[in-house]
C-alpha cells in the first residue's frame, strides 16, 4: 500500500464525516435482520439528522462561503468545495432513502397489514372517509392565500408543511389568481390513523399530504385547480445571544427562541412531480438555488411517519423487549431512605445504560428529596425531557427546605426552550438556579449530595456520561458512577462552586475538567504512551466516543502510532483522523458500531506502564468539549470496576463483527463481516450484565 500523498490532507472533512455516519444508520434500514418497523424507525431518524444537518451545518457552510470564500479548514477545502461535495453527498443519500422507503420498507409493512394508504389507491369507502375528515377536521382550519399585491406570500415556518397550488379562472371578486399557498396548522397532525373497517387491514394510515392533495380544490369554488404540491423550507435554526452584552440570558435567550423559525432558508423540499416554473418560483422566493432543492417521492418530512412504530402493537415486528434489570445492590434495598447511602458508603456502584436500569440514580436523588439528614444538593442539567420524574424530585427536595442548586444550561441545542420552562419552575420553589459560565456551555453531568452523618457532612456523588433522562437511559448507552469517595466529591464540590461563584481556578484531585486540565492531561498522557512505546515497552490506546475531531489531539495520536502505539478508537459518528494510512496512523483502527443502542458514553484507557489509566467523561474529542464548554472526566479506581469499564466498553466492541464499520484512510467505511463465530456486542451486554 502506498504511502500518504504529502498532498493530501491530514484530517477528513468534518459535514461529509457527519453524513458518513447517517449512511451507516441508513444501512440499518437496509438490513434484511432489522425488525420491519425498526427499519422504518431508521429512515425517520435519518430523516431527523438531515433536518438538524442543515439546520446547523450547512448553515455554517453557507455563511463561511459568505464571509471567508477563500480560507481553507483543516480538511484542505473551502467551504464552497465542502459545500459542493456535502450537496452531492446528501442528493444520493436522499434518493436512497426514498427508494427504500417506496420500493422495500412500505410494501414488506403492507404484507404484514400495515397500511399508509395513497389517494391513488383508495377504493370508495376510503376516499368518502377521508373526505368527511377533510370537511370535519382539516378544511376548517386551512386559510388559502392567493397571492396578489394584496396578498404578498406569507411567512413560514422552519420546517412547516405547504402546498402550493396553480390556479387557473376569476373568484368572486373577479380577481385572477395563478397561485395559492396552503400552510398545514401545527394542530393538525400529519399522520392519521384509518379505522381498520374502513382501511380494510389491521393498521391503515393516512398523511395530511394525500387528503390535502385530494381535496383542496374545494378551497377554491369556481376554479380550476391544475395541481398542488407539497413543499417545505429548513432555516439557519443556530442561536446567537451575546452572553457578554446581555444581563439576564433567560429573558434574552427566550426572544431570540421566538426568531428561530424564520432564520435564512438553507434548503427547499418539494414534491417530485412540482413544474419547472413553480419550483423556480419558490427558489427565487427564499434564495435558494436548484442545488439547495430536494424532489422528494413521498412525504416531506419522512419522520412524521415515526408514530407508525409507536401507533402499531407488533412486538413481532421491533426489537424484543428488553427490561433492564436494577443491579444489585440496589434491587435489595429496604425502604428506609439512608439505606441506599449506606450501599455507596461500602464501595463505588458502576451502572451501565441501558443493559442496566437508570432507577438507581432516580432512587439516589428520591432518597436525597426525603431523607431528613439530607441538607443539600446540586445537580447540572443538559437535557432532561419535559416530562421528567428527576426535575420533579428537585422541586420536591427544594420544596422540602433543602438547599438545592441547579446549573441548568440554558444553550443545550433544540431543548432550550425546556429547560427555561424548567428553569422558571425551580426558580418559584426557592431552588438556586444558574445558568452556568458565561461562553461555556456545561455540559458536565454531575449530582451531590451532601448529608448530615454523625455531626459531619458527607458527601455523595453521581457522575455519568449521559444526560439525566431517563427515556434515552433505555436507548443511549452509557456509564454512571456512584460514589462517596472523598476526593471525587470534593472536586465535585470545587467545581460546583467555579459553577455557582467567583474566583481564581481551583485544583482539583482527580477529575479532569475543561477548559482547564483536560486537553492538556489527555495529551500528556498519549505522549507517555509514545515515550513507552519509543523505549521499547508496551503502549496502547483506547478510547470510546461520540466525535474525533480536535486537531492538536490527532496529530499527537498519529505521533504515538509512528511511536509504536497500538491504538484502537471507537467512534460512533464524526471522525476526522484518517485511519490505517501508511507512514502516519498505521497503528490506528477506528471502527463506528450502530445497532440497537445509540453508543454515546466516552471512555479513554492509557497503558500507562501497567498502571491502565482509565476515565469516563462527559466530554468528546472535540474543540468545543475542550475549550468552550465545561466538562468533567472522572478515573475509575476501583479495580473490578475499571476491568468492567475495559471489558464493556472496549474488549466486547472490538471483538464485534455485526455492527462495527471500519474506517478507510479515504474517509469511507466497511462493515466489518468476519467469518468467525457471529458476535454482537449489544447483544451480548444485553445478555449478561442485562441479565444479572
Amino acid at each position: 500500500m502506498p504511502a500518504r500523498k504529502k498532498t493530501e490532507p491530514l484530517f477528513l472533512n468534518r459535514e461529509l464525516s457527519l453524513l458518513k455516519f447517517n449512511e451507516r444508520v441508513l444501512a440499518m434500514a437496509e438490513r434484511a435482520d432489522t425488525p420491519l418497523l425498526e427499519r422504518l424507525r431508521y429512515v425517520c431518524i435519518v430523516s431527523s439528522n438531515l433536518d438538524e444537518f442543515f439546520e446547523i451545518r450547512v448553515s455554517s457552510l453557507k455563511e463561511q462561503q459568505s464571509r471567508h470564500p477563500n480560507l481553507k479548514g483543516d480538511d484542505g477545502m473551502t467551504a464552497a468545495q465542502a459545500f459542493e461535495q456535502v450537496q452531492l453527498a446528501v442528493h444520493t443519500m436522499v434518493d436512497r432513502q426514498y427508494a427504500l422507503l417506496n420500493d422495500d420498507i412500505l410494501p414488506h409493512l403492507k404484507a404484514e397489514g400495515v397500511v399508509l394508504h395513497q389517494a391513488s389507491d383508495w377504493n370508495a369507502a376510503q376516499r368518502a372517509w377521508a373526505h368527511s375528515v377533510f370537511v370535519r377536521d382539516v378544511m376548517p382550519l386551512l386559510t388559502p392565500i392567493g397571492l396578489d399585491p394584496a396578498h404578498p406570500f406569507p411567512r413560514v415556518y422552519n420546517k412547516s408543511l405547504n402546498f402550493i397550488v396553480p390556479l387557473s379562472g376569476k373568484d368572486a371578486f373577479g380577481r385572477k389568481s395563478t397561485i395559492a399557498i396552503v400552510q398545514a396548522p401545527r394542530a393538525l397532525p400529519r399522520l392519521m390513523s384509518v379505522p381498520s373497517a374502513v382501511s380494510g387491514q389491521p393498521h391503515g394510515f393516512i398523511l395530511l399530504t394525500a387528503l390535502l392533495r385530494a381535496f383542496v380544490g374545494e378551497l377554491f369554488p369556481g376554479m380550476v385547480m391544475q395541481g398542488c404540491y407539497q413543499w417545505r423550507v429548513t432555516r439557519n435554526s443556530d442561536l446567537f445571544v451575546d452572553e457578554e452584552e446581555v444581563t439576564n440570558l433567560r429573558q434574552a435567550l427566550q426572544g431570540e427562541l421566538s426568531q428561530r423559525n424564520f432564520g435564512s432558508a438553507v434548503r427547499l423540499e418539494i414534491d417530485q412531480l412540482t413544474p419547472p416554473d413553480i419550483e423556480a418560483f419558490l427558489q427565487k422566493e427564499f434564495s435558494l438555488l436548484p442545488v439547495d432543492t430536494y424532489r422528494v417521492n413521498g412525504p416531506a418530512n419522512v419522520s412524521r411517519l415515526m408514530h407508525i412504530c409507536t401507533a402499531v402493537n407488533r412486538p413481532d415486528l421491533l426489537f424484543p423487549e428488553f427490561r433492564a434489570p436494577i443491579p444489585p445492590p440496589f434491587d435489595d434495598l429496604a425502604s428506609r431512605p439512608s439505606a441506599i447511602f449506606e450501599a455507596i458508603a461500602q464501595a463505588d456502584r458502576l451502572l451501565h445504560h441501558p443493559y442496566q436500569s437508570f432507577q438507581p440514580v432516580i432512587d439516589f436523588l428520591t432518597a436525597a428529596a426525603i431523607d431528613p439528614d439530607v441538607v443539600a444538593i446540586k445537580q447540572t442539567i443538559y437535557r432532561t425531557g419535559e416530562d421528567s420524574e428527576l426535575m420533579r424530585l428537585l422541586l420536591a427536595a427544594a420544596r422540602a427546605g433543602k438547599e438545592v442548586t441547579v446549573v441548568v444550561e440554558l444553550m443545550a441545542r433544540f431543548d432550550e426552550q425546556t429547560n427555561i420552562n424548567w428553569a422558571a419552575r425551580l426558580e418559584e420553589v426557592g431552588a438556586h438556579v444558574v445558568y452556568g459560565v458565561v461562553g461555556h456551555k456545561t455540559h458536565a453531568k454531575m449530582a451531590l449530595v451532601l448529608r448530615r452523618e454523625k455531626g459531619r457532612i458527607r458527601r455523595y456523588g453521581h457522575l455519568g456520561t449521559g444526560n439525566y433522562h431517563p427515556r434515552t437511559a433505555r436507548l443511549y448507552t452509557d456509564f454512571g458512577l456512584l460514589t462517596a469517595d472523598p476526593r471525587l466529591c470534593e472536586d465535585m464540590d470545587k467545581v460546583f462552586s467555579q459553577l455557582t461563584g467567583l474566583g481564581a481556578r481551583r485544583s482539583l484531585k482527580l477529575l479532569l475538567q475543561s477548559p482547564f486540565t483536560m486537553h492538556t492531561s489527555v495529551v500528556a498522557m498519549i505522549r507517555a504512551e509514545a515515550r513507552a512505546a519509543r523505549a521499547g515497552k508496551k503502549a496502547h490506546i483506547m478510547a470510546k466516543m461520540n466525535s474525533l475531531l480536535e486537531p492538536i489531539v490527532i496529530q499527537e495520536l498519529y505521533k504515538a502510532s509512528k511511536a509504536g502505539v497500538k491504538i484502537d478508537l471507537i467512534v460512533r459518528g464524526l471522525c476526522a483522523l484518517r485511519a490505517g494510512v501508511p507512514g502516519l496512523s498505521d497503528n490506528i483502527t477506528v471502527r463506528s458500531i450502530i445497532g440497537r443502542f445509540l453508543e454515546h458514553s466516552r471512555v479513554f484507557y492509557f497503558y500507562a506502564q501497567g498502571a491502565e489509566s482509565v476515565y469516563l467523561s462527559s466530554a468528546d474529542w472535540m474543540d468545543r468539549n475542550f475549550f468552550r464548554r465545561v466538562e468533567i472526566a472522572f478515573p475509575v479506581l476501583d479495580k473490578v470496576l475499571k476491568k468492567r469499564v475495559i471489558n464493556e466498553a472496549f474488549m466486547f466492541g472490538l471483538k464485534d463483527n455485526r455492527q462495527a464499520w471500519v474506517e478507510q484512510a479515504d474517509g469511507n467505511y466497511t462493515l466489518l463481516r468476519s467469518r468467525k463465530t457471529a458476535f454482537n456486542s449489544h447483544d451480548y451486554l444485553m445478555d449478561t450484565i442485562g441479565k444479572e
